[in-house]
């Protein structure tokens, strides 16, 4: 049987932490900025974590059984 190959696109878009968690990046900061205010861009910068309910689902796409 031949190897599973990762999705590329989640490949870029997540990163696994030391302890097994997913981190993401917010939406909503690439364009259309400024009728955002500062706060909301502010807090929109720092990663985060995925949520317990899509994890299942990111670790099928990056091949994490």
């Amino acid at each position: 049987m031949p190897k599973m190959k990762t999705n590329s696109s989640a490949k870029k878009r997540f990163t696994i932490t030391g302890s097994g968690k997913i981190k993401r990046k917010h939406a909503f900061k690439s364009h259309i900025l400024t009728k955002k205010t500062k706060k909301q861009k502010r807090n929109l910068t720092y990663a985060t974590t995925v949520n317990a309910a899509d994890e299942k689902n990111v670790k099928l796409l990056l091949n994490m059984k």
